[in-house]
């Protein structure tokens, strides 16, 4: 891919990474709302996130060779289509009140987003230098959790108003409650079509990706990238847990509109992000910057499991454990845009199996949360449950400080 800098495509691709973040972090709001109307369990009602990243796995590859065979611009426009039609599912998923039919949708949702994470991701490093790589995707990934920042509110404004009551009531009226997302998920399949046509008829300038002669196991090869995937893992494993377990968190705790806290850990993110644009690469290294997100995010880890989950901070009049759940989102900011650039270097024309598999990493929010639920189950205590994080924050750590530097698998590699 050609480096140089153009001003639409960036726009186009903040578009996108604002979509990213708005159908994304909306399942941290979707998660205690869909526990209500289908009567689930803390368990049963993350299978919310496994239904959504678990599509970045199975499809990640079909949809890298999908792009190969569409081109750039005509893959965006699918992907954003097969998001349109997975927003219409939610319609006689709402109806029916029928489980599987929302994790169908929420599938499909994900399905169209691996389409366009596939290959916006890459476009991002690779349009400029790699050395300020990182602060190219904290402006994306700004615009991102702006949206995140935005979801839970919008949801709780427009869904929930007037309905806080019934939602937390001992025999609440579900089919009222699920007929409340008919609306909102029409409107978002119709702007999504319309920013499908808007794709297909902008001027975007075709992106063609380097063709891969070889095998495609090459790839693993390259241990800087197969380590890097399996941090990004870890990574969007507690990134999800962060944003989308805290509302089911604040429920247990009483706290009022719970499905609104997913926004705290989404403003902190962008807390993270402004750092991140700010101080990479001219005052840190992304070496540097994934070494300190690891640290703190042990450090918060400390503070939700071991602080009041009853006195009400000073500031957020909310328990000074969740609002150490939210800080997990400074924490997590930049640990995305240092790990893509420092996976993909030097790849050449592996770039684009390279950025599937790093896509297909994104399975850690699908099965993290799940482990993160199982636990919290296990040892009645969804406060502690949260340790479970310092696991992933530790392989952060090895990726920052060893492991990307690792160019070939032998001990003098």
């Amino acid at each position: 891919m050609a480096k140089k800098s153009s001003l639409l495509p960036m726009l186009i691709i903040g578009v996108f990474f604002f979509i990213f973040g708005f159908v994304t972090w909306l399942n941290g709001s979707l998660i205690p709302f869909l526990k209500v109307i289908c009567d689930l369990n803390d368990f049963e009602a993350l299978f919310v996130t496994f239904a959504f990243y678990i599509a970045y796995t199975v499809m990640a590859l079909p949809m890298a060779s999908l792009l190969e065979k569409t081109g750039y611009k005509k893959g965006m426009a699918l992907g954003l289509f097969m998001m349109s039609v997975g927003a219409l599912l939610f319609i006689p998923a709402a109806f029916s009140r029928e489980f599987l039919l929302f994790l169908a949708a929420l599938f499909v949702l994900g399905t169209g987003l691996t389409i366009l994470q596939t290959a916006s991701n890459p476009y991002i490093v690779l349009i400029g230098p790699i050395e300020s790589a990182a602060m190219r995707i904290s402006i994306m990934g700004l615009i991102n959790k702006s949206a995140g920042v935005l979801a839970p509110l919008v949801f709780t404004a427009f869904i929930l108003s007037g309905l806080s009551d019934s939602l937390n009531a001992a025999h609440p009226d579900v089919h009222k409650l699920a007929r409340e997302l008919i609306a909102p998920y029409t409107i978002m399949a119709a702007i999504l079509f319309v920013l499908m046509l808007f794709v297909l008829f902008s001027p975007l300038p075709e992106v063609e990706f380097d063709v891969d002669p070889y095998d495609s196991s090459n790839i693993f090869a390259f241990p800087h990238l197969v380590l890097g995937a399996v941090a990004l893992f870890f990574y969007v494993g507690i990134e999800v847990i962060a944003g989308d377990t805290i509302g089911l968190y604040g429920q247990t705790l009483g706290i009022a509109n719970a499905t609104a806290l997913t926004s705290y850990t989404m403003a902190f993110m962008v807390l993270g992000y402004i750092l991140g644009i700010l101080l990479i690469p001219k005052f840190i290294s992304q070496e540097r910057a994934l070494i300190i997100s690891s640290l703190l995010g042990m450090l918060f880890l400390m503070g939700v499991a071991f602080s009041s989950t009853t006195e009400a901070h000073i500031f957020t009049a909310i328990p000074d454990s969740v609002v150490f759940v939210a800080m997990l989102g400074l924490a997590n900011a930049l640990v995305w845009p240092t790990i893509w650039p420092l996976a993909l270097q030097d790849l050449k024309q592996h770039t684009a199996k390279g950025s599937a598999l790093l896509i297909m990493a994104i399975a850690g929010g699908a099965l993290l949360p799940l482990a993160f639920g199982k636990l919290a189950e296990m040892l009645a205590n969804m406060q502690q449950a949260y340790l479970l994080g310092l696991v992933c924050y530790f392989v952060i750590f090895m990726y920052g400080v060893k492991w990307h530097k690792m160019k070939s698998w032998s001990k003098n590699g």
